[in-house]
């Protein structure tokens, strides 16, 4: 009886209606119809007014925390809800209902924070594993057949150690654009930032990469507007890795025949790079995870096509570097555009012509 609202009440109020009536019995003139009335106007005006305030401010704010101590036993967090944290009372004891439930959901977040981070570390182990295991294994074939006897033929020994090497090759691109990436979530590598023209940094790239592209009969656009002045300041290095990688993907994963446009938009404060192909396209499931490591929209056919699953997210990586971020549009069978904004450094030729032009219009 003890252990509710009701029990408790009903005990407290027989008390004060008795000491009521003890002390009007004390004075005088008083009969036993004002005892009889005043017992029970303060017995029933004290039973509702205890019953209310440990209903509502005690009891029901004491089960509402044993109810969200059990979730937090069973691990049931999901079902926790911030409501409680949202409002406010003048209850002590609904003050720390919300302050353990937002310790719950604090640690709820960190548990799914962590969740994530284990399911990425499986992931990326079982990813890099298996970058790691192609060029290993086809070096360590080549070398054993070697060893076993394939040395004696010269030109067995020496295809194999070509192809030996070209494993090896690939490994080590593998594991320098894993210290790359890791350098820079890391912060260690530091940008240079030097002006330079944009547009002969494009037109480099498409040089290195032409010869490639013409083996697939597959044309490289470049356009721009030859008034425009296309200094930036950035760099020079790690832009150009941006801009490789990108054509370059244009490229290989275009089909033969096919074509990739490359073009600068210069607007007042920014200049802006396309680079669009007309290829296979990408997924709109596959857009999300581009730029994760390791990454692969069809995993055989990239497989095949060589690269190591780190390019994009190199990329992404960079131009945040730049306080740019890298965007993409695609349909598949269509093709696909990546585009990215780098800062305009406007040269004194062009400051020229604008403060001309102003003038021209000022009356």
């Amino acid at each position: 009886m003890l252990t509710n609202s009701r029990g408790i009440s009903l005990i407290l109020a027989f008390a004060i209606s008795a000491l009521v009536a003890a002390f009007l019995s004390l004075m005088p003139d008083t009969n036993l119809t004002i005892l009889v009335v005043a017992w029970g106007l303060s017995f029933s005006v004290s039973y509702l007014l205890i019953t209310i305030t440990l209903e509502f401010l005690v009891f029901r704010e004491i089960g509402n925390i044993y109810s969200l101590l059990e979730k937090i036993q069973k691990k049931d967090l999901f079902e926790i809800s911030d409501k409680s944290i949202k409002s406010s009372s003048l209850s002590p004891l609904r003050k720390i209902n919300s302050v353990i439930n937002s310790y719950a959901l604090a640690r709820q977040k960190e548990i799914e924070t962590l969740q994530k981070t284990a399911e990425f570390r499986k992931e990326f182990i079982a990813d890099i594993s298996h970058e790691l295991k192609t060029p290993i294994f086809s070096a360590q074939g080549y070398i054993h057949t070697l060893l076993d006897g394939a040395i004696e033929d010269k030109q067995v020994r020496l295809k194999f150690l070509k192809r030996a090497a070209k494993s090896l090759d690939s490994l080590d691109v593998l594991v320098q654009d894993l210290l790359t990436l890791n350098q820079m979530e890391s912060g260690v590598i530091k940008f240079i930032f030097t002006e330079f023209d944009l547009k002969l940094l494009i037109e480099e790239v498409i040089e290195e990469l032409e010869h490639k592209a013409s083996k697939r009969k597959i044309k490289i656009d470049f356009t721009f507007d030859h008034e425009k002045n296309y200094i930036t300041k950035a760099d020079h290095q790690k832009i150009y890795r941006v801009c490789q990688n990108l054509i370059y993907n244009a490229v290989k994963y275009n089909h033969d025949g096919g074509e990739v446009k490359v073009s600068l938009k210069a607007s007042k404060t920014n200049i802006q790079v396309d680079i669009k192909d007309d290829g296979h396209g990408i997924p709109p499931d596959d857009l999300k995870r581009i730029f994760e490591r390791f990454y692969r929209v069809e995993k055989s056919r990239n497989k095949k096509e060589g690269g190591t699953g780190l390019g994009l997210a190199i990329v992404k990586h960079i131009l945040e570097g730049h306080q740019s971020k890298i965007s993409v549009s695609s349909t598949v069978g269509k093709g696909s555009m990546f585009s990215f904004s780098l800062p305009l450094i406007k040269d004194k030729k062009t400051l020229e012509r604008e403060l001309a032009e102003s003038k021209s219009l000022t009356p």
